[in-house]
């Protein structure tokens, strides 16, 4: 499974045959990243929050659009697949199980009504992309986590990350959701708490490729 790393939540993953596009958002955009998103064969999309959704490009982009009602309704014009937590469905040869996900509350954005997780499962992989989302307690299992690391409480802080990468058996957790500006860790903090909680982890830059 490769994976090619975006601002903030987004990444592209190739597997069997199969490009996904993850999260297209709107933090730090630039047109150069379309030469990569219009290779997708579907866009899934986690929660509203334009962090995770680029509208006017992700319609533009043509592809078939996978995410939640809320999602739908915010954006009449775009095309949606709607799928809600407990679906499972396939894309090529790939199955996506979309998992819960709890977000923070953050004024003056209100609540998120609803908001999934994506685990993607190749038959040799299975990556879990837990969104925006504080610890709960679930019993998903993956070899990989990709998780949305801050430090206020709309998703996972460090300990929450260490902690469910543990819970999953994650052989690897790669830390997201770094290029917002807002309450973020400072990038040594990080590898320090990780380091110390012996977390293989990686923090991967805007366009970094690397496989999992």
């Amino acid at each position: 499974m490769k994976i090619k790393k975006f601002p903030q939540s987004c990444i592209l993953i190739e597997t069997k045959g199969t490009r996904l596009l993850i999260d297209a958002g709107s933090v730090k955009y630039d047109e150069k990243f379309l030469k990569d998103w219009k290779t997708a064969d579907a866009v899934l999309i986690t929660h509203r929050h334009s962090d995770h959704i680029n509208a006017p490009v992700v319609k533009s982009l043509g592809l078939p659009v996978y995410s939640t009602s809320e999602v739908a309704s915010r954006n009449p014009d775009l095309q949606i697949n709607i799928i809600k937590e407990k679906d499972t469905f396939k894309i090529g040869k790939v199955k996506i199980e979309v998992v819960k996900a709890i977000h923070g509350f953050m004024l003056p954005e209100g609540d998120i009504l609803e908001n999934v997780g994506f685990i993607i499962d190749d038959g040799k992989t299975r990556l879990y992309i837990t969104s925006d989302t504080i610890r709960f307690n679930h019993n998903y299992k993956a070899d990989v986590m990709f998780a949305d690391v801050t430090a206020f409480d709309a998703s996972m802080n460090l300990w929450g990350a260490a902690q469910t990468s543990r819970d999953v058996g994650a052989k690897l957790l790669i830390v997201a959701h770094q290029e917002g500006g807002k309450m973020l860790y400072d990038k040594k903090q990080i590898e320090d708490y990780l380091t110390q909680e012996k977390i293989n982890f990686i923090i991967p830059e805007i366009g970094q490729e690397f496989e999992i």
